[in-house]
Formats: C-alpha cells, structure tokens, sequence
C-alpha cells in the first residue's frame, strides 16, 4: 500500500480548508445539483450547455471536496516549538531584498496546501523557499527560479 502524503501546515491553514470543505458539501454541492434539475428541465439534454456546465461544475466540486478531505485527512500541524529559532523554516516569515538594489519581500513558508503568492504565502516546495529554509539573517542565498538565477539578502525571520 503507497503512502499518502503527508500535508504540513499551520493550525489556520488547516481551519481554512475545513472551512472551505464546509461550504462546498453544505451551500456549492447543493446550488449546483439545483443547477441540474434547471438544466433537465430544458428537454434534449444532447443540445443542453446549461447541463454540460453545471454537469462540469459539478464534477470540479466534487473534486476539489476529495482533495480537502485527502489535505485535511493528511494534515501535520506545524507546532510552535518547531518554528522556534532564527532561521527560516516552516511556519515563519522572512523579509529579504533582491540583489544588488531589489525592493524588500515579506513571505510566509507554508505547506504547499496553504501557499497562497497573492496573499505573502509560498510553499515550502516553492524554488525560493526550498533555498531559504535554514537561513539565517544576514545571509546571501542564490535561488533557482525558472527564470533564472537571482541573488537574495534575508533581512528579518519572524
């Protein structure tokens, strides 16, 4: 039997996606089976895109909901005590500058189940996290991304 993944992620991380799998099985999961019962009520479903759509929004709901549980299921809780020191690792933030004059960057390491960009939040799988993880302020670290080499300076872990 293959071992499932396992999902490292913060106490708030793993609240949200419970959150998240509430709403889909208890308000999305309902609004899109009404959607079909609308759809069937239009005849030919052959000719029908109301019901092919609803059908494929149908099939992502349910979808995203197995990923959540699988997530939720698999979920290792990230403890205070392991996030404790002055070196970025899961769970902390680190400000750094882009070499030679970047401007400054704040992002969160997280699980790659709560990695958000948008919101300052990069998986710990992410290019710049997997060269960061360890650090210590202070240090210059050369990240891999796919567009290239770039050259980093951290300047704060909290």
């Amino acid at each position: 039997m293959a071992t499932e993944k396992v999902f490292p992620m913060t106490q708030a991380g793993k609240e949200k996606l419970v959150q998240e799998l509430e709403y889909l099985k208890s308000v999305k999961r309902k609004e899109v089976v009404e959607r079909i019962k609308i759809a069937r009520s239009f005849g030919d479903l052959s000719e029908n895109s109301e019901y092919d759509s609803a059908k494929e929004e149908q099939a992502f709901v349910e979808g995203r909901i197995t990923t959540l549980e699988n997530m939720i299921r698999n979920a290792k809780i990230i403890a205070e005590s392991e996030i404790a020191g002055d070196s970025v690792a899961l769970g902390r933030s680190v400000t750094f500058v882009e070499l030679p004059n970047g401007e400054e960057e704040t992002y969160s390491i997280v699980g790659s189940a709560e990695a958000d960009p948008f919101e300052g939040k990069i998986s710990n799988d992410s290019p710049i996290a997997k060269s960061l993880l360890g650090k210590k302020v202070g240090d210059q670290v050369t990240v891999q991304t796919p567009g290239g080499e770039m050259s980093v300076r951290i300047v704060s872990i909290k």
